[in-house]
């Protein structure tokens, strides 16, 4: 299943305290302590230390209310008082980039975390721009973590190169160790997963998505222990070898915790029907294959699928569909009706086969699917789901000459159709300015547009002008907006309404956009609240990559590849800025020489250019191919 839970995890989740309620809150308490204190005018006038260790608890009490990361970092920079408090309250951490900051550093200031949240390539490394073997490796942090943290419960990695040794320390140093999410993960195999299974007694999840997972041929679901699990959930649709399916039977079977299930595609339809009906608690299913399977290849009568989705009432999050055979989707329909997310991503069907599905989704609030469905699915979508927050609409045909299906259509009807719209990510081939207009006018509420027109440098198919109006509009009338993402053919026009308007814009992705260093300068002079920019094949030179460096101790990284980056430039930008790691690399490795961008003549041309903010300056584990400037 596509699953990009991680750009939203990213994203402080609003579950704390607003800052002012949090200040009103300590400070009510401090001055609740200081009467106290004061009812003793021995104590206030002989021992001052006691007054400080009063106030130091009374802190630390009100400082656990506080989960926001922001809000903590705000009072962590109030005092020095303050700032110790916070780190012994601290229980969960989050590491945006993972030479940010060492280890070490870490361990040494938060000592009582249970929770950690690591990421390490940047997000184009899922488009095969950055080379293999570029780094990220967990080792130094779970030799870090064995020694400081014993009572770890929690790892979530993203984009992280894992090796099987990382794993098996990792379960022999955790004794109350709960969940393993390892997303978009590599460098590991089953027989680390078995070491995981069978050492963390106490697990609770193991998700497993997205990631590169080698077969070592270990019988991985076969180590659970044999007693009644603590398990509830186990993704694993990413593991692209059989599994033995008897012993996950088992598994689930002593599960009674289990709320979360994704298997992958060695598990058929029929043996889903046998987890199904030991498992009618879960509320999160990822179905594996949906195809017919062997047992009805040689003649055996097939369940009844449809009663083994009724009677899983609390089902609401359905995905998978791995080499589906649409005369199956009628399975599903009685679990339609309670669905808040639909994950069709996998799933190559038509607007016909999609409609009678759809048609039964009044509470959908999360839809992804090909674009298979087409223009007539995607109205289909817009005249049932009143309720959808989130569309990602993924191309089956990745060519950026091929003929896609969807277009502005679509795309208009569901701004008409779904008014409550929050994200959407809408591949296609062509798009006009009144559609993505209409959509700015129609849903207001955006906090993420990511809008990929898959030809390069394609204008508004309809009157040939430039994307400008359209995209203009959207940081105008979309007041929430936190991400953008941008493509089609683009004028320094375009990115200036986005520097003007676009306040709030955290995360800026470019493709294939802009005719002058001007465009960039817009946007960097006008996003205040710019953390991670991502540029490629753009024709961006060093005049812009200069027009940043009043912001880029505020960033936390910038990327950019083939675009007019000379090496000169870039490392003048290293001089300026002695706390920024500027990464050159080269790409020997990639097969790909066309660019979008006139580079011929360029002397020393950058093709890749990584910078981020860091406490500790390059890191020591680089390969050949990157250079630290």
């Amino acid at each position: 299943m596509r699953v990009d839970q991680s750009e939203e995890m990213s994203e402080d989740e609003d579950r704390s305290l607003p800052s002012d309620l949090a200040g009103d809150a300590i400070a009510e308490s401090v001055s609740k302590a200081r009467n106290c204190v004061g009812c003793s005018g021995d104590v206030a006038g002989s021992d001052s230390g006691s007054v400080e260790n009063i106030l130091h608890n009374v802190l630390e009490n009100v400082l656990h209310f506080l989960t926001s990361r922001r809000d903590r970092n705000a009072a962590s920079l109030v005092c020095k008082s303050w700032y110790r408090v916070e780190a012994l309250t601290r229980s969960e951490l989050f590491i945006g980039n993972c030479y940010a900051v060492s280890p070490r550093r870490v361990t040494s200031r938060f000592n009582r975390v249970r929770s950690v949240m690591i990421k390490g390539k940047p997000r184009f490394a899922d488009f095969n721009l950055m080379p293999p073997n570029w780094g990220a490796h967990f080792s130094p942090w779970v030799a870090a973590m064995a020694k400081s943290y014993p009572w770890l419960e929690t790892v979530y990695l993203k984009r992280m190169s894992v090796t099987d040794d990382d794993l098996a320390l990792l379960a022999d140093s955790f004794p109350g160790f709960k969940e393993l999410v390892l997303f978009c993960c590599e460098g590991f195999g089953t027989s680390g997963i078995a070491v995981v299974a069978s050492r963390c007694m106490h697990l609770r999840v193991l998700d497993l998505i997205e990631s590169d997972v080698t077969d070592d041929e270990v019988d991985w679901i076969s180590c659970f222990p044999e007693k009644e699990t603590c398990l509830e959930s186990l993704m694993f649709d990413c593991i692209e070898c059989p599994i033995n399916f008897e012993a996950l039977e088992r598994l689930v079977s002593r599960s009674p915790s289990l709320k979360k299930l994704g298997v992958n595609r060695y598990v058929s339809i029929a043996q889903l029907y046998r987890l199904m009906i030991r498992a009618p608690h879960l509320t999160h299913l990822g179905t594996g294959s949906f195809s017919t399977s062997e047992a009805v290849v040689h003649g055996e009568s097939e369940p009844d699928y449809a009663s083994a989705f009724a009677a899983c009432k609390s089902l609401v999050c359905l995905s998978g569909f791995k080499d589906i055979l649409p005369d199956y989707l009628p399975c599903i329909y009685p679990v339609c009706a309670n669905l808040t997310t639909l994950n069709l991503s996998f799933a190559n069907i038509t607007a016909e086969q999609l409609k009678p599905v759809i048609s039964h989704c009044h509470k959908l609030q999360t839809f992804w699917a090909l674009d298979s469905i087409c223009d007539e699915g995607l109205q289909a979508v817009a005249s049932t789901c009143k309720e959808l927050r989130e569309l990602r609409v993924f191309p089956v045909d990745v060519r950026e000459d091929g003929e896609g299906p969807i277009s502005e259509v679509g795309f208009q009807a569901i701004s008409e159709g779904c008014r409550k719209l929050q994200y959407i990510l809408y591949f296609c081939q062509r798009m006009t300015n009144a559609a993505v207009v209409a959509m700015s006018q129609n849903c207001q509420d955006l906090v993420v547009f990511r809008l990929c027109i898959m030809g390069r440098h394609q204008p508004d198919h309809q009157t040939g002008e430039p994307m400008d109006q359209g995209f203009g509009a959207i940081v105008i009338n979309c007041k929430k907006l936190t991400r953008l993402a941008i493509s089609g053919l683009l004028t320094d026009r375009a990115f200036s309404y986005i520097g003007k308007y676009g306040k709030l814009v955290r995360t800026l992705s470019v493709a294939f956009a802009g005719n002058s260093d001007l465009g960039l300068k817009y946007v960097l002079e006008g996003c205040l609240r710019l953390q991670k920019l991502e540029i490629r094949d753009s024709p961006f030179g060093d005049g812009a990559l200069r027009s940043g460096l009043h912001h880029y101790y505020n960033m936390r990284f910038l990327w950019m590849s083939a675009c007019k980056l000379s090496r000169q430039g870039c490392q003048e930008v290293a001089r300026a800025m002695p706390h920024l790691v500027v990464e050159v690399m080269r790409n020997e490795n990639d097969d790909e020489t066309e660019s979008s961008v006139e580079v011929e003549g360029m002397e020393n041309h950058v093709q890749v250019l990584y910078m981020y903010r860091s406490l500790e300056g390059p890191r020591d584990d680089a390969p050949k191919f990157v250079d630290i400037l």
